[in-house]
């Protein structure tokens, strides 16, 4: 199944792209990025899944409306769209703005949520992270170019492997191509977006199984925080991917998409049993450390090797003006 249009959720036309079929995943992309940035998963995990990625709110194909725009809006538009698309609870990832996304979803909507997958996230920003998003924030009006605002956006966001080899060099010329740019003033709200979020003190409330992966490279978020975030959530997993930076799914898909579907597996099997002793599957729930040995089996290559970007012939990493 490949779908690819507009769906009604609440008051706005978000733009949904779908492929495969099996368990449901719902994919929540960070700030300024569309539903391509998760190609390497809509591609690599549809053969096991039904993988639904979106344009958030005032990204790509999907409109900012005038009202305020907040992390708890940008999750119920995520629940607005399960329900539109009848899906009853989806395993649910999202990666930076958009692993706060998927907290609130959690937080707000806990029915919808069979497991939670949080990449490069964190509970509340921090000092240091507060300077970077304004930084950002100036550098959307500053930059004297498109192409000067993306490479000096993604200084931030790729490993010192990607600048060096060229891929870097290949996304700013793709992004730039992008037909569906970012306006200004909708990069401006998701970052103020990402600085009003706070989920600190309520974390301990999430119920869904929950994985927090960080990337060892991460400028931004790095590990410590995220290890803050798994502590926070009962029963989390935290993991580190090494030689990875902000956004590993798409640096090393292959390797991401291993993790999380062991992950996945891992919560499917415990449903299962479960779901023949007592009847319907219940949504949330907490899972313990599934085994090494399973992800061990899945994961291409080892973790600890060096790590390389995989891109399919003529495919886009899809990153509009974040």
């Amino acid at each position: 199944m490949t779908t690819s249009a507009p769906v009604r959720a609440g008051e706005l036309d978000l733009w949904v792209e779908r492929r495969g079929s099996g368990p449901d995943v719902l994919l929540i992309a960070g700030l300024g990025d569309p539903a391509e940035a998760w190609q390497p998963q809509l591609d690599g995990l549809a053969d096991r899944y039904r993988v639904t990625a979106f344009d958030n709110r005032g990204v790509g194909r999907s409109p900012l409306p005038d009202e305020p725009l907040s992390v708890a809006t940008m999750a119920d538009d995520a629940a607005a769209i399960l329900r539109a698309l009848d899906v009853p609870a989806a395993h649910v990832a999202g990666f930076s703005m958009g692993s706060t996304i998927a907290q609130e979803l959690a937080l707000r909507h806990p029915q919808l949520v069979r497991s939670l997958v949080l990449v490069s996230t964190y509970a509340r920003p921090d000092a240091l992270l507060r300077s970077q998003l304004a930084f950002w924030r100036w550098l959307a009006e500053a930059a004297p170019s498109e192409r000067a605002f993306f490479e000096a956006f993604f200084t931030w966001v790729y490993t010192p492997r990607a600048h060096a080899d060229g891929t870097v060099d290949q996304i700013v010329t793709e992004a730039l191509a992008f037909p569906h740019q970012q306006s200004v003033e909708a990069f401006q709200a998701q970052v103020d977006v990402c600085l009003g979020h706070d989920t600190a003190d309520r974390l301990s409330d999430i119920a869904a199984p929950t994985l927090v992966l960080s990337g060892d490279l991460d400028i931004l978020m790095p590990p410590r925080v995220g290890r803050a975030v798994a502590a926070a959530i009962p029963n989390a997993r935290f993991d580190v991917m090494p030689g990875q930076a902000h956004q590993p799914f798409q640096e090393v898909p292959d390797e991401w998409n291993a993790r999380v579907d062991a992950f996945w597996r891992e919560v499917e099997a415990r449903a299962e049993p479960l779901a023949a002793n007592t009847g319907p599957i219940p949504q949330t729930g907490v899972v313990p450390d599934w085994p090494t040995a399973a992800l061990r089996r899945l994961l291409p290559r080892q973790s600890g090797s060096p790590a390389r970007v995989d891109r399919r012939p003529g495919q886009r990493p899809a990153v509009s003006r974040r």
